[in-house]
C-alpha cells in the first residue's frame, strides 16, 4: 500500500523513474500527462513543476494540476492510504498567522513545562515556539524557516500530556511531507564568526543551547538526516561539536555523521569532538543534562568533549617563552632577510585577535620587491578562516562579499571581528574612504551607506555596519598616499638590495624545483608547526584587555628626540603601544593574569623599543621606508658628491637625470622619470627633507636640494 503521509514528492519521482531536476524548492520535469515536451527533449527542463514540499504540481504548458493523489491514480496506483485531514498551508503570509496564533495561544501548563526545559519566556517568543491542533490532537509547535530565513512549515511535538502514544508519533509536520531543513541556519551559518558550532539532535537542545551563548544546529528530520551539503557551510569552523541524543539512534547517527564529516575536512584546520553525555542519571539528551543540574556550560565545552578526528587539540605545555627573534627565524624559512619588516607583520596580524589594538600596515615599494609575498607567507601560519585575501575592490563588492543581510535592521552587516584583511593590490579609492572610520577605531560599530544599480529603480542606497577592528594589510607599488590614510598606517617597504634579491632567487629555486619536498621540509619543522597552534591557542584564550604598568616608561621613549610633535604623533603613540600589547599577548601564559586581562612587562616594552627605533623614523616623515632610502642613499650622497669642491653658497642642484643616474649605479635598475616627478620628490619635498628649485640656467629644469645634510 502506497501510504502518501510518509513519502516525500521527490522519493516518489524517484521510484517511477522520472527523472527531474530541483531548483528552488521545485522538482522540474518533463510533462508526463501529455505532448506538452516532445520538442523540448534536448533542453535541460520541462514545463512540469512539483511543489517540493507539498508534491502539488502545474504544467506551465498544457495546465495540468493536482497533487500527490492525482498523480499516483494517474500512475496506476489505485491502492493509496491518505491520512491527510487538513488543507496543506500556503507558503506566504498564512503561515506567519498560523504561527503567530499558536504562539499568542500557549496553554500555562504547557508554558510551565518549556519553562521547566530552561526555555524561558523570552526564548518561546523569540523562536515563536507555540500550540495549536493538528490532525484531530494537540501539538508544541515549532516554527522551520529555510535557507533564506521564511517560515516554511511547523514541526509538532507531541503534547507532553497525551499519554495515547500508541496512534500518535512523537513529532509529525504541518503540512506532513516535509524535507530536512538545517534549523537555525539564519542565525548561525551566515555569521562571519567561525570559531566553532556544535551539531545537535533535536531543534529544543538547539533552542537551549543557543540561548546559552552556544551556537547550534540540527537537522529537523533527526539523529540521521544531516545532510553533505550542509557540512560545505560548516567545515571551515575551527572546531565542530557532535551532540546527539544518549540512546542507540543517536550514537548511531553521530557515528555516521562524524564519517560524512571526516570526508569533507581532509584539508582543513578543523578539529571534531563528540559530546558524551553522562550515562548515569538518566540523562537522554542536551537538556536532560542542563535540567538535571549535571553541570555546568564550562564543563559541557571543557570536560565531555572527546576529540576524534580532524585537527587535534593543542597542548599549551609545550610553549615556552618567544623572543622576537626566534619569531624572525621561523618566518625566515620562507621569507628571507627584512627582519623588521616581516616581524612587524607578523604582529599585525596577531593584534587582530585583541580587543581594540589592532593596527594597520601599508606596504609601499615598486613592483616585484615583496610587497605581497611578506603578508602573504606570513598569513599561512594564521587560522585560514580569519584571514581574507582581496585584490583591487571596490566598496560595493567588499560589503557585498564580506556581509550578511541583516532583516531586523534592513541592512548588509560585515562582520570584521578578529578578522585579518590582506589587500594584494590597491583598491578602490572610495573603499578606503569608507574604511578611514574603521582604521582610525572611530566606533566598534560603523554605519556606512553605498549605492547600488539595480536593473528596474536605478540607483539604490543600502545601509551597511560594519563591526569589529580588523587588522589590515595594504600592499601597493603606487608611492603616493594620502595623507588621511598615511597616517592610520605604519608604513613598511621591503628591502630591495642584492643580497635579499640573491637570497629570494635561491627560495626560489628551491620551493619551485620540488613543490612537495619544500612543502614536508616547512611542515616538519617542529618550530614553525608550535607557532601555529601557539597562534590559534592565543585566539582560543579570548584575552579583554591587555594592561601596561608602567607608563612613565612608555611616554619618556616615545618623546625622546622629538623637538616637535606632529598631529600624527597622538596615532603612533597608539600603534608603539599596540607593538607592547602583541608582544605580551605572544606570551601570555608567562605574564601576570587577572581573569580575561594580562599585564606586560618591561620585557615586552624593551622588545617594542627596539621594533620602533627601526619603524619610527620613516613614520616621523610620514614616508615609505623605499622612499626615505632614496633620499638617504641616492640623494644626499649624489648632492655631496657633485658640490664637493664649492664653496657653502654656490652649491649645485641635482637635477632629475642626476638623481637617475646614481639611483642606478645603487641598485641596479632604473627609475621611471614619471615616478620620480609625480610621486618621489614631492613627498620627500611635503615632509622638507628637499626643495626644489628652477635652474638659473635652464628655467625649463628643476634642481633638488636637500635641506638637511
Amino acid at each position: 500500500m502506497l501510504d502518501l503521509t510518509t513519502i516525500s514528492i521527490a522519493d516518489y519521482l524517484c521510484q517511477k523513474n522520472i527523472d527531474f531536476v530541483e531548483r528552488n524548492n521545485e522538482l522540474i520535469t518533463w510533462c508526463i500527462f501529455n505532448d506538452c515536451d516532445r520538442s523540448s527533449k534536448n533542453i535541460k527542463y520541462g514545463h512540469l513543476y512539483f511543489s517540493a514540499s507539498t508534491g502539488q504540481y502545474d504544467c506551465k504548458k498544457c495546465g495540468n494540476k493536482g497533487n500527490m493523489m492525482t498523480l499516483a491514480k494517474f500512475l496506476g496506483d489505485d491502492n493509496i492510504m491518505n491520512n491527510l485531514t487538513t488543507t496543506p498551508v500556503k507558503q506566504s503570509d498564512d503561515i506567519k498567522i498560523l504561527i503567530k496564533k499558536c504562539n499568542s495561544n500557549i496553554p500555562v501548563e504547557i508554558r510551565k513545562y518549556l519553562n521547566d526545559r530552561i526555555l524561558d519566556d523570552n526564548i518561546i517568543n523569540d523562536y515563536m515556539l507555540g500550540y495549536g491542533e493538528f490532525y484531530g490532537k494537540k501539538w508544541i509547535t515549532i516554527p522551520i524557516k529555510d535557507e533564506e530565513g521564511k517560515y516554511v512549515y511547523l514541526k509538532l511535538r507531541r503534547d507532553p500530556n497525551d499519554k495515547d502514544t500508541t496512534d500518535t508519533p512523537k513529532y509529525l509536520f504541518y503540512p506532513k511531507k516535509q524535507n530536512a531543513v538545517l534549523f537555525n541556519y539564519d542565525s548561525i551559518i551566515k555569521s562571519l564568526d567561525r570559531e566553532h558550532i556544535f551539531i545537535c539532535e533535536g531543534e529544543f537542545d538547539c533552542i537551549l543551547l543557543n540561548s546559552k551563548g552556544i551556537p547550534a544546529v540540527t537537522s529537523t528530520t533527526g539523529a540521521s538526516s544531516f545532510k553533505e551539503e550542509w557540512i560545505d557551510n560548516i567545515k571551515d569552523y575551527s572546531k565542530i561539536y557532535i551532540c546527539f541524543d544518549n540512546d542507540p539512534a543517536g550514537k548511531k547517527g553521530a557515528d555516521d555523521l562524524i564519517k560524512k564529516i571526516e570526508k569533507k575536512i581532509l584539508k582543513t584546520e578543523t578539529a571534531i569532538y563528540q559530546i558524551n553525555l553522562p550515562e548515569k542519571g538518566n540523562i537522554k539528551d542536551v537538556t536532560d543534562y542542563f535540567v538535571s543540574n549535571a553541570g555546568t556550560i564550562d564543563k559541557f565545552i571543557s570536560e565531555l568533549p572527546t576529540h576524534v578526528c580532524g585537527r587535534k587539540p593543542i597542548n599549551i605545555n609545550q610553549f615556552k617563552e618567544i623572543t622576537p627573534e626566534e619569531i624572525k627565524y621561523i618566518l625566515g624559512l620562507t621569507i628571507k632577510r627584512d627582519c623588521e619588516n616581516k616581524l612587524t607583520t607578523f604582529l599585525c596580524m596577531l593584534s587582530a585577535y585583541t580587543e581594540d589594538s589592532q593596527f594597520n600596515i601599508s606596504f609601499n615599494a615598486p613592483s616585484s620587491t615583496g610587497k605581497s609575498y611578506i603578508p602573504l607567507e606570513v598569513k599561512k601560519l594564521f587560522p585560514k578562516n580569519d584571514v581574507m585575501v582581496l585584490g583591487g575592490c571596490s566598496p560595493s563588492a567588499f560589503f557585498h562579499e564580506t556581509g550578511t543581510y541583516d532583516k531586523a535592521r534592513n541592512a548588509i552587516v560585515v562582520d570584521l571581528e578578529r578578522k585579518i584583511i590582506i589587500f594584494t593590490d590597491q583598491p578602490d579609492p572610495k573603499l578606503l574612504e569608507k574604511m578611514r572610520p574603521l582604521l582610525s577605531h572611530d566606533e566598534k560599530e560603523l554605519n556606512a551607506k553605498i549605492t547600488d544599480k539595480t536593473q528596474k529603480f536605478g540607483t539604490k542606497t543600502k545601509n551597511i555596519f560594519v563591526r569589529g577592528f580588523p587588522a589590515v594589510i595594504f600592499c601597493s607599488a603606487g608611492l603616493k598616499i594620502d595623507e588621511q590614510e598615511c597616517t592610520r598606517f605604519i608604513l613598511l617597504s621591503p628591502e630591495s638590495n642584492q643580497e635579499k634579491i640573491k637570497s629570494a632567487i635561491s627560495e626560489k629555486v628551491k620551493k619551485e624545483a620540488d613543490k612537495a619536498s619544500y612543502e614536508n621540509y616547512l611542515n616538519s619543522n617542529p618550530d614553525r608547526e608550535s607557532l601555529k597552534d601557539r597562534i590559534e591557542t592565543i585566539k582560543n584564550e579570548n584575552i579583554k584587555d591587555i594592561n601596561i604598568e608602567n607608563k612613565d616608561k612608555i611616554e619618556n621613549v616615545f618623546l625622546k628626540g622629538k623637538t616637535f610633535l606632529k598631529p600624527r604623533h597622538q596615532r603612533d603613540i597608539g600603534r608603539f603601544i599596540s607593538l607592547i600589547k602583541c608582544l605580551t599577548l605572544l606570551n601570555l601564559w608567562f605574564r601576570k593574569r587577572e581573569g580575561d586581562i594580562i599585564f606586560s612587562t618591561d620585557k615586552d616594552i624593551e622588545r617594542a623599543i627596539e621594533l620602533w627605533d627601526f619603524l619610527s623614523e620613516s613614520q616621523d616623515y610620514n614616508l615609505p621606508p623605499y622612499v626615505l632610502n632614496i633620499y638617504k642613499e641616492i640623494i644626499l650622497p649624489c648632492f655631496k658628491e657633485k658640490n664637493e669642491d664649492e664653496i657653502e653658497v654656490d652649491k649645485i642642484g641635482l637635477s632629475r637625470n642626476d638623481i637617475i643616474k646614481k639611483y642606478k649605479n645603487i641598485y641596479g635598475r632604473t627609475v621611471q622619470d614619471w615616478k620620480l616627478r609625480q610621486e618621489i620628490l614631492p613627498m620627500l619635498e611635503a615632509s622638507g627633507l628637499i626643495r626644489q628649485e628652477q635652474d638659473k640656467k635652464d628655467k625649463r629644469k628643476m634642481l633638488v636640494f636637500p635641506t638637511e645634510q
